[in-house]
């Protein structure tokens, strides 16, 4: 069977299309009801379905879960999606500008710390303005080639938060429980291999789950997000899968052995302090931050798993969705505030930085 939605080049003469239902025919859709159906479009898309399978093309289109609000629901949520990004990319610039302008904080544990605000940002903006887009037009559907960029941008974050956690943990180990050899290890050079370590296995990662999906032949086009995940792409293939499941298998194995490693360092850490108390005060101020992060983006995370897999149709769409984007939502905009308060050695910066940008302020008027 072959589907044809037939639209227009001229957006000047661009019309509603509303999508059939399964009978053939179309209902009359009341104010605010139209769903992610209702959609604008400026060239000519085909969506292929052949002997139960669809073709994964860059016209191909996914619908999103989620997004089917009035119009004065739109307004609220737009203004809380812009005032959320905003707030996020605000105290992350000010970390990282803090950072690189201070040369007390031209430190490796600090450099990192900046490191982690930047992802930060780079995993709302994967998010938040597709989002926006989505409800200031009242849509809820994203191309294929649309949906596996913004999948791929996610779990670059995700991998690359991951893994810069394991990489600070055993920073503060060295640091703390073998400072006579810390310097001579944790030089700038091997600073710059970590960090472009870390970016090189998340995008490794990334691109060979994408690869893996981009193969499978779909069955469906009904996605239970509102924004892109793998998992919610495999679900809606008619195809053998092992090859993902296995791959998930090798990503599970890497990041519990990740975890043991943080889990080690810490242990590590903890004995220190008890052993000594100057070492006891420089845990305290250096790792508490570390692993209170740590312990936000686990539980965030832990939260999208469970509600991807389980949550739909227990606690309800609504509910589930909101959960399963906090890993997007809280810890980018968590991370600064909470290094920024527990560090001093962060905080004094940013404060003196925001004293002379409010009195340049001032001058000018």
């Amino acid at each position: 069977m072959v589907l044809q939605t037939h639209l227009v080049e001229d957006y000047d003469t661009a019309v509603q299309t509303h999508l059939v239902e399964d009978d053939g025919t179309a209902d009359t859709p009341g104010e605010g009801q139209w769903y992610c159906k209702l959609t604008w479009w400026r060239t000519q898309t085909h969506l292929v379905e052949d002997g139960g399978t669809m073709e994964n093309s860059s016209s191909f289109l996914f619908e999103l879960s989620g997004l089917d609000v009035s119009v004065s629901q739109r307004h609220v949520y737009v203004g809380l999606a812009l005032w959320s990004y905003g707030v996020t990319l605000l105290f992350n610039v000010l970390l990282v500008v803090a950072v690189a302008v201070q040369k007390a904080l031209h430190q490796p544990m600090y450099v990192f710390i900046a490191n982690v605000c930047v992802n930060g940002m780079f995993g709302a903006s994967s998010f938040y303005p597709k989002l926006v887009h989505d409800l200031l037009r009242g849509l809820g559907t994203v191309t294929y080639s649309g949906c596996i960029v913004q999948m791929c941008a996610i779990y670059t974050y995700v991998f690359c938060e991951f893994t810069s956690l394991t990489v600070m943990a055993l920073d503060r180990y060295l640091a703390i429980c073998r400072p006579l050899s810390y310097h001579s290890v944790m030089t700038r050079r091997t600073l710059v291999q970590l960090l472009a370590l870390t970016w090189a296995l998340a995008l490794l990662e990334t691109m060979t789950g994408a690869v893996l999906t981009t193969r499978l032949p779909l069955c469906g086009t009904r996605l239970s997000k509102f924004f892109c995940t793998n998992w919610e792409v495999v679900k809606l293939s008619c195809s053998d899968t092992t090859a993902n499941n296995i791959f998930s298998y090798v990503l599970l194995l890497w990041q519990v052995l990740q975890t043991a490693l943080i889990v080690g360092s810490y242990v590590g850490l903890v004995r220190a302090a008890l052993r000594s108390q100057a070492d006891r005060s420089r845990v305290l101020q250096t790792c508490v931050p570390h692993l209170l992060v740590l312990l936000l983006f686990l539980v965030s995370n832990t939260f999208d798993f469970m509600f991807s897999r389980y949550g739909v149709g227990v606690v309800g769409t609504a509910l589930s969705n909101v959960l399963a984007a906090e890993f997007l939502v809280v810890p980018p905009l968590l991370n600064p505030v909470i290094y920024g308060i527990k560090m001093q050695q962060i905080r004094s910066p940013i404060t003196a930085l925001l004293h002379r940008l409010f009195r340049r302020t001032e001058a000018a008027r």
